[in-house]
């Protein structure tokens, strides 16, 4: 039986008749290498965050105050890292999170389409953004059989979001991922250093383009004033959206209906409540909000008021052993977003495939390790606090 950990072996066979990886093998000389190859406005809009990035740090560091705690005699030769998420089996718990933008990180423009075919060569389901150079149509065909979900930035204009999510559905996603918490653009001041908003010049808006609603909005088509379309998209982006709205958009669909950016457990319990199919625990990666809480602390109040809604995790994730960690705390998949898009940066396609087989590989050959050889037999134990 073929284990993720068998990357290694690959590598290592590799280095047999001289050859070393061409891609980094840690985190930091990924980011290194990232930098070194993108413009500094684009590694600044990849990489930055909200304020002065405390919140990125701190996310990261709260999975360093978590050890696992290794199990002996177990008999972990064989492990199963499969999933039950949404009425489907995934091979693995790891998902790749929705990353606006990611034509930026590509060479030809194309990066939510070389992200698609890593999902299909990984099986790793991609969380598709709405900000994105191609049409979902288009993302979701790269995907193969392994579309994965497609995350809804909620335009102000309830015909242009339905739109939107029945495009969803007839390209073959499996949920909605509606994001909360980026109605409006957060202090990003490695952002404003540049005065880098690639949606005010048109970049990303394929989805929006490409939509006979929003089409429709406009005395021209979008290729001939390209200028109003983004005004348009201006006026219909910020939609502050409230509990009252939540009916609504549970009434959008039948798929599985994602609510992103909860942390408190009482929103929680409200979204449960509402209808929501899943939690999805994250801070945008401290993208949008300075000074908050890391995301992994809030992460088992999150698990308890979800009451079996299964619950996505991202936010400083950047290693296999993180994902470990996330699932140990109560995750029902975990989600990596800047690891990929820097694998995208150096690589394209075959980057976000390293990058992914690499995570893989790290959480599995841990789990074997430290005696856990599915992963139900992590669990909140597992951890000591450190």
């Amino acid at each position: 039986m073929p284990h993720f950990g068998d990357y290694q072996q690959e590598i290592y066979a590799a280095g047999l008749a001289g050859e070393l990886p061409a891609l980094p093998m840690t985190f930091e000389e990924l980011a290194a290498r990232t930098e070194a190859a993108l413009p500094p406005a684009v590694w600044s809009y990849v990489d930055g965050g909200a304020g002065d990035g405390r919140t990125q740090r701190a996310n990261v560091a709260a999975f360093a105050r978590w050890g696992l705690m290794p199990r002996m005699l177990v008999g972990a030769a064989q492990r199963d890292l499969s999933v039950e998420l949404f009425g489907r089996t995934l091979p693995s718990p790891l998902l790749m999170a929705p990353v606006g933008v990611l034509s930026f990180c590509a060479q030809d423009g194309h990066g939510e389409l070389a992200a698609a075919r890593a999902a299909a060569r990984t099986g790793v389901p991609m969380i598709a953004s709405t900000f994105a150079a191609d049409p979902m149509e288009a993302v979701a065909a790269e995907c193969g059989d392994n579309p994965g979900y497609f995350q809804l930035y909620t335009p102000t204009d309830r015909e242009f979001a339905e739109s939107l999510v029945r495009r969803a559905e007839a390209a073959g996603f499996q949920g909605i991922v509606v994001t909360l918490d980026t109605w409006t653009l957060g202090w990003r001041p490695r952002d404003l250093a540049f005065a880098n908003l690639p949606q005010a010049h048109g970049h990303c808006l394929a989805n929006y383009t490409s939509d006979p609603v929003f089409r429709s909005r406009l005395r021209k088509p979008p290729e001939e004033d390209p200028a109003a379309a983004v005004e348009l998209y201006a006026s219909v982006f910020r939609n502050p959206l409230t509990w009252d709205d939540l009916p609504w958009l549970r009434s959008l669909t039948e798929l599985p209906l994602i609510l992103k950016g909860l942390s408190h457990p009482e929103d929680v319990r409200r979204a449960r409540d509402g209808g929501a199919d899943g939690i999805y625990c994250s801070n945008h990666g401290g993208r949008q909000a300075d000074g908050g809480l890391p995301a992994l602390d809030t992460l088992p109040g999150v698990v308890a008021a979800a009451d079996g809604l299964p619950v996505l995790f991202d936010s400083g994730v950047r290693s296999g052993t993180d994902v470990v960690k996330a699932l140990a705390l109560g995750a029902a998949a975990v989600a990596v977003g800047r690891p990929y898009a820097y694998g995208l940066a150096l690589a394209g396609t075959d980057g976000v495939v390293h990058v992914l087989r690499s995570l893989l590989a790290e959480a599995d050959l841990l789990m074997a390790v430290d005696g856990y050889p599915t992963l139900a037999d992590l669990g909140p134990n597992s951890l000591v606090r450190l």
